[in-house]
């Protein structure tokens, strides 16, 4: 679907469902160099399961025009204008990545627009490897390589993907490889910026669910840990031997914890 924000089209994906003035919204956010695609099975999910989807690319991302948001915060600004123009009540976040740093700040930021906030592969801090900066400002491949192998948990790498006929590492390769150039670096950057993490999670009285996988370089679990102790009511679920690629590698662990915490029931899809 496509929306007008500040007079500006912007591309979010429904989960294959017309929205309904009557059931809760649920806002999604991608993660550095990442679209709405890589919440292919959770919208889908949450969207047959009750709630309106709205899985959004961020400027200059997916399908969505503009120019790429610089830091956090603006990012927050944008999320929290993108909910305000759906008028669909309060929202759901559900952010990874430095899309969790986004929808943290966004609910910090944005109190009353928002429900509850669930935050996948996130940490208290988001530094990024001199040597990944520096490949993603040159546009270098390997920057995408970095990515994609530090994404995964090793258990990726041996196949086994829980939707069929995709390959997970391949496909995670081809998203980030599909994005403009420069956006991978302005995301990483924009994520090795922000300090307001803690502060933000401290401000919270909403309900806040972090999932972390147990062999996450990216964002290891001491860093959602951090970040947990610093809300008022915050839970930490654990995926064992998953990556920080938590939506590919383990979706119903995903599924399943989102159910809970938003109240739905740990069905399957």
């Amino acid at each position: 679907m496509e929306l007008k924000v500040n007079s500006k089209i912007v591309y979010a994906a429904t989960g294959g469902r017309v929205h309904e003035p009557n059931r809760p919204l649920v806002v999604l956010v991608h993660g550095a160099g990442l679209d709405h695609t890589v919440w292919a099975l959770q919208s889908r999910w949450l969207a047959f399961h009750g709630f309106n989807v709205v899985a959004v690319d961020l400027p200059s991302h997916g399908h969505t025009p503009g120019t790429c948001l610089t830091d956090i915060g603006a990012m927050a600004d944008w999320i929290g204008a993108v909910v305000t123009s759906l008028d669909l009540g309060a929202a759901c976040l559900i952010g990874h990545s430095m899309g969790a740093l986004v929808a943290l700040e966004t609910a910090a930021r944005f109190s009353k627009q928002v429900a509850s906030l669930t935050l996948i592969g996130a940490a208290a801090a988001m530094p990024v490897h001199p040597d990944l900066l520096a490949q993603a400002q040159a546009n270098h491949h390997d920057a995408i390589d970095m990515v994609n192998l530090w994404g995964f948990g090793a258990a990726a790498g041996l196949g086994g993907s829980a939707s069929p006929g995709l390959w997970m590492t391949g496909v995670g390769e081809r998203l980030l490889e599909r994005g403009k150039p420069g956006v991978l670096y302005t995301d990483l950057a924009a994520c090795n910026a922000y300090q307001g993490a803690l502060a933000a999670a401290q401000s919270l009285e909403i309900p806040v669910l972090l999932v972390s996988g147990s062999a996450d370089v990216m964002t290891p679990l001491r860093g959602a840990r951090a970040l947990a102790e610093a809300c008022r009511q915050a839970r930490v679920v654990v995926v064992e031997g998953a990556g920080h690629m938590l939506m590919s590698e383990r979706p119903y662990d995903v599924q399943a914890a989102l159910g809970s915490h938003l109240k739905m029931g740990a069905r399957a899809a």
